[in-house]
């Protein structure tokens, strides 16, 4: 570690696990079932979603990196003057370094303030970048932007929001998302928001359920995920993987089926859940946007779109928007 670098922890002893415990009991226990996406993502999760990533049915990493490729400079631009990056759910900061090598040459940057629940992802990311970037300041923090969204003082501030994320949430839970995004910025600040584009559903679905079966396995590692950390006896085998379009909602829905009536314990929450045969339990909303309705969504919350960017197939989005 350098003295570029610094990780800080800010997430109270026992988050995950009580967080776990929470999320459980309550998607459990409500009609329908219902797990939030964030427990696909243990390490066998992690790795198997960098393969989804990789499959011929899977758009949006690549259409977000051409987006990226093409175009960076003149996000850049568009921002103006930016003194600090902050990423939200950073990762392993791949994709980003197209933003940093831009915002560097352009705008002045000083700073890159990445936030995710991996420490691992952030101490290995901020090695490398420090190595690659010896005049950027990296300050790291191991935090949940669902609960703490305290951004660095050091503006201007260009948030990213990247890899269609914000589509994992629903509409209510996105006005609270831009409430608390809204109270941190001023007004020489900014977020670039990577979305999903709404498209015909034969391009959609199989983007979540591959030929190869690889986001079956995926969306059944969070039964593994609940066994391993809440002593349960999921099956897994014992749930069909499902993908649908919700056109209602205008999102992706990931579902697990039970193949049969069947009783499964969670000793650590003192739960017995049963499911009836044909039941299923949601594991992921991946809602698709519009422009003009994700325009006026923002100007609900207090954000003006000043430019929108997609990639040449015009199937995902990034856009910059500022607070009013």
């Amino acid at each position: 570690m350098t003295a570029h670098f610094t990780l800080d922890h800010r997430l109270p002893p026992g988050h995950f696990a009580d967080a776990l415990r929470s999320d459980v009991l309550k998607g459990l226990t409500a009609r329908p079932r219902t797990l939030p996406p964030k427990w696909f993502y243990d390490g066998r999760g992690s790795a198997l979603f960098e393969e989804i990533t990789t499959l011929p049915e899977y758009y949006p990493t690549r259409a977000e990196q051409q987006i990226l490729q093409d175009r960076a400079a003149e996000i850049a631009d568009t921002a103006g003057r930016v003194r600090t990056l902050a990423e939200l759910g950073s990762g392993s900061s791949r994709k980003t370094r197209l933003l940093l090598d831009a915002l560097r040459q352009r705008s002045g940057l000083e700073c890159y303030a990445p936030l995710d629940v991996s420490e691992d992802a952030l101490a290995e990311a901020g090695a490398s970048l420090v190595a690659d970037y010896p005049d950027l300041r990296v300050a790291a923090a191991v935090t949940d932007y669902e609960t703490d969204l305290t951004l660095p003082a050091d503006g201007p501030v260009l948030v990213a929001f990247l890899g269609g994320t914000l589509g994992n949430l629903d509409a209510g839970a996105r006005r609270s998302f831009y409430g608390a995004l809204r109270g941190q910025l001023g007004a020489d600040d900014a977020v670039l928001l990577g979305v999903d584009l709404v498209k015909p559903p034969e391009v959609l679905v199989p983007a979540y359920d591959d030929s190869q079966g690889v986001t079956a396995e995926f969306n059944k590692n969070v039964l593994r995920v609940l066994n391993r950390e809440l002593g349960a006896d999921f099956d897994p085998d014992a749930f069909t993987h499902v993908a649908l379009w919700n056109e209602a909602e205008s999102r992706i829905e990931m579902r697990l089926r039970s193949r049969a009536r069947q009783s499964v314990r969670l000793p650590a929450l003192d739960l017995d859940v049963e499911f009836e045969r044909g039941e299923e339990l949601r594991t992921e909303i991946s809602v698709k946007f519009r422009e003009a309705e994700l325009t006026a969504e923002l100007a609900g919350s207090g954000f003006a779109v000043s430019h929108w960017w997609t990639d040449r197939a015009d199937r995902f989005a990034v856009l910059l928007a500022r607070p009013v």
